[in-house]
């Protein structure tokens, strides 16, 4: 058979585990039963609810196990309210852009609340489940209710006010913002831009608890944590009295077995401490310090003195090696240095003179002026001076 268009009130919505949707399509006549399977269903942008007027595309089948006709179902689509799925997800996306989504941002919860602000209508179901569920889990906190429209005209206005009514009372630990169940036309003051701003600056913490498991509004993106249901909100502010009495009892028997035990250990070293040899004689101990850095001193010094005499005694060596390199020391020992009295130049080789050229010798003591009158150019030492002069 063809795929055909068919329009209808869906019932009996069941979300398997297996991801697969089941549900009744039904008018005033008449009701067909349908299945829309799991990787059909990853595409839906809006969560179908019981009650919710719908437009489904798919073929009739036969379920042969029941020999019943079903519709296959291969698109769905809300009837008569796609211009609010289309302004949820522009203003989600808006929001999720502006950073009222942003994680690092969420405020914690406190650990053990004193007094809760409840944010939602005097007369539905959210207020009772709320108020049984904190009742029995923690009856001793305060409850402070604050009515609100929650659906229809003025509604969004009525909840965004009544956010900084309790800001500005500022005595409430934590605040609930919720209802009950609906379509996506009654739970659409919680997807108002004016709610989510006024969720986002609160200075005190929020929990979004709207509709159902499966509903999701713009309120539980910007709260600090959300709750599947108002029940669950109030199960996950307050913890149970009757499990801290018994952990406080717990940990009471345990301090009252246990600190004897640390009082007995902790004497036992005290005394220990005081029968040290440093309690017995202080002065004694002070003492052994006292001759320890004496000793240490002692041995600092005689280093020191050591390393002194090492180096004076290198030093010394250094100033002879020095002295006895010195040219006069040199000339001291009967050596000469000989120069040219017209260019100063240093005679190292009998080759550089010249025939009867007047010479400067110096000696280690004093000076004299020569001639050269008779060279040799081999090693011997034999030589003659003439017309010398005395300095």
């Amino acid at each position: 058979m063809p795929a055909i268009w068919v329009q209808g009130e869906l019932s009996g919505f069941v979300h398997h585990s297996s991801g697969h949707f089941y549900f009744s399509l039904k008018d005033k006549d008449a009701q067909i039963a349908c299945v829309m399977w799991r990787s059909r269903t990853l595409g839906l942008t809006f969560t179908p609810q019981n009650g919710m007027k719908i437009n489904v595309f798919g073929s009739v089948r036969v379920y042969e196990k029941r020999g019943a006709y079903q519709l296959d179902v291969i698109r769905m689509a809300p009837a008569g309210i796609g211009d609010l799925q289309l302004m949820y997800e522009a203003l989600k996306e808006k929001l999720y852009k502006e950073g009222l989504f942003d994680v690092s941002r969420k405020k914690l919860l406190p650990e053990f609340p004193e007094r809760i602000g409840i944010v939602t209508s005097l007369t539905g179901a959210a207020i009772r489940d709320i108020l049984q569920v904190l009742n029995r889990r923690f009856p001793a906190v305060v409850k402070i209710l604050r009515p609100t429209l929650v659906q229809g005209e003025g509604a969004a206005e009525d909840i965004a006010r009544a956010i900084q009514d309790f800001n500005d009372y500022q005595n409430v630990d934590v605040l609930i913002i919720g209802r009950g169940g609906g379509s996506l036309q009654d739970l659409w003051a919680f997807n108002e831009e004016k709610v989510a701003r006024a969720i986002f600056s609160s200075t005190i913490p929020t929990i979004s608890a709207v509709g159902h498991e499966i509903d999701y509004t713009i309120s539980d993106f910007v709260a600090d944590r959300r709750a599947p249901t108002p029940s669950a909100a109030a199960e996950l502010v307050v913890p149970v009295a009757s499990d801290l009495k018994k952990t406080i009892h717990r940990l009471h028997r345990r301090c009252r077995t246990s600190l004897p035990t640390h009082i007995t250990l902790r004497r036992e070293k005290l005394a220990r401490l005081q029968k040290s040899y440093a309690f017995r004689r202080p002065l004694d101990l002070i003492l052994e310090y006292k001759q320890g850095i004496d000793d240490r001193f002692h041995l600092i010094q005689m280093s020191a003195h050591h390393s002194l005499s090492k180096n004076r005694e290198k030093l010394s060596a250094c100033d002879k090696r020095i002295k006895a390199a010195h040219p006069r020391t040199i000339l001291q020992r009967g050596y000469a240095i000989v120069s040219k009295d017209r260019t100063h130049k240093i005679v190292r080789n009998a080759a550089e003179l010249e025939q009867n050229e007047k010479l400067n010798v110096y000696l280690g003591k004093g000076s004299f002026t020569s001639t050269a009158e008779t060279i040799r150019e081999d090693d011997s030492f034999a030589c003659s001076a003439a017309g010398t002069e005395k300095r």
